[in-house]
């Protein structure tokens, strides 16, 4: 059963975005390896930009520079 894990920064994804990431990814895995769409999982998890850092800075703080 293969597992995917998507983490996403917690900035206004839709609920559409999230099944068209589960989907694409579903289908990378049947075009690439052959796997079961109907055995693999994928769960997205959101961390806020408090909790993600780039570069050696945390992506709120980044983000408020733009």
């Amino acid at each position: 059963m293969p597992y995917i894990n998507i983490k996403i920064t917690d900035e206004n994804v839709t609920k559409e975005q999230k099944e068209a990431l589960i989907a694409g990814a579903t289908q990378l895995l049947v075009d690439v390896l052959n796997k079961n769409p109907k055995t693999t999982v994928v769960v997205i998890d959101e961390v806020n930009t408090d909790n993600w850092g780039i570069g050696g800075e945390v992506v709120t703080k980044l983000r408020s520079k733009t």
